[in-house]
């Protein structure tokens, strides 16, 4: 089942420890105005996901920091505690921004520039958007 936290007080927020992409990123950070995080949870979590809604496409963390925009979805972490949990999640927060927020027409991510990221993102049909100094932008055909 899909649940999606945007609470600061949701227990879910406790698996943000095993984020093994960006542990960086502080737990508040993740939850606020234009943030959230997806889970794709039976008696636990299987899949976690942070999203961030802006008007751009990010290059850095950094520039995630903007708290307005809902054009453009940026996927900035995903991790999975079982196999093939993280994509379905992908496309299960896909369909849950569509319907929330109808004015997200691009759905892309700020990935690390590493083999394991450009196969996932591939195999589930993104494409490379660009490649930065420090991350690559995939976009996914939605």
């Amino acid at each position: 089942m899909l649940n999606i936290i945007n609470d600061p007080s949701s227990e879910l927020l406790s698996y943000v420890k095993d984020d093994p992409v960006r542990p960086e990123i502080p737990v508040e950070f993740r939850v606020t105005k234009n943030k959230f995080i997806g889970a794709l949870v039976e008696d636990k979590p299987l899949a976690m996901i942070c999203v961030a809604l802006l008007d751009y496409v990010p290059t850095t963390v950094d520039e995630l920091v903007e708290e307005t925009g809902e054009k453009v979805a940026v996927f900035y972490t995903v991790w999975s505690y079982a196999p093939g949990s993280a994509a379905k999640l992908v496309f299960d927060v896909v369909d849950y921004i569509k319907e929330q927020y109808p004015t997200v027409t691009r759905f892309v991510t700020l990935s690390p520039k590493t083999e394991m990221a450009r196969k996932f993102h591939h195999k589930n049909g993104a494409f490379t958007l660009s490649d930065n100094e420090s991350s690559v932008n995939y976009e996914y055909y939605v």
